[in-house]
């Protein structure tokens, strides 16, 4: 076993318990915002996708992002460039997700390809330290780790925490 193994089963995971918490939604429980100063879930899940596909498509392997490439974009009608780091939070509570099946195919393309990736990449390249703004540099395992993994569960904290607002089940 080598760090691709574990990567890979992490984001393997995400990507089932991200589809999970999706699939029963529809489009008024996507875009359902509570008081505050928290984001919606279809936020929550674009976010984590297009996050993913930038660093892994635009980042490492300085290729246009699939949600460009597969025009994506222009399905959603949602930012181009943008991925929602940083975002003033007025914009991010307004961005809306009008279908929820898309939301989850986009996902779930993200998920594969950033798996393909992973699996093939060899590690010298995984061992090479590369700035991801605004966190700093750290070797591209680290960022798939930390960036991907680790970011993406938090978000999939969030949508569930916001599924339970609205008296929705989630899996503990």
């Amino acid at each position: 076993m080598d760090i691709r193994d574990i990567l890979v089963d992490g984001i393997t995971q995400l990507d089932d318990w991200m589809e999970e918490a999706l699939a029963p939604l529809n489009a008024e429980q996507m875009n359902w915002l509570p008081a505050g100063k928290s984001v919606s879930i279809g936020f929550n899940a674009w976010h984590v996708s297009r996050t993913c596909d930038n660093i892994v498509n635009f980042v490492f392997q300085k290729q246009q992002p699939i949600w460009l490439a597969k025009g994506y974009v222009d399905q959603f009608g949602l930012p181009k460039v943008e991925q929602g780091t940083g975002m003033d939070l007025d914009i991010a509570r307004a961005l809306q997700v009008s279908d929820p099946a898309l939301i989850r195919e986009y996902s779930n393309v993200v998920f594969k390809d950033t798996i393909a990736f992973v699996k093939q990449v060899p590690l010298e390249i995984l061992d090479e330290v590369q700035m991801v703004k605004p966190l700093g540099e750290m070797p591209k395992w680290r960022v798939i780790r930390q960036v991907l993994m680790t970011h993406g569960f938090m978000h999939l904290g969030e949508i569930n925490g916001l599924k339970g607002q609205l008296g929705l089940q989630f899996p503990i």
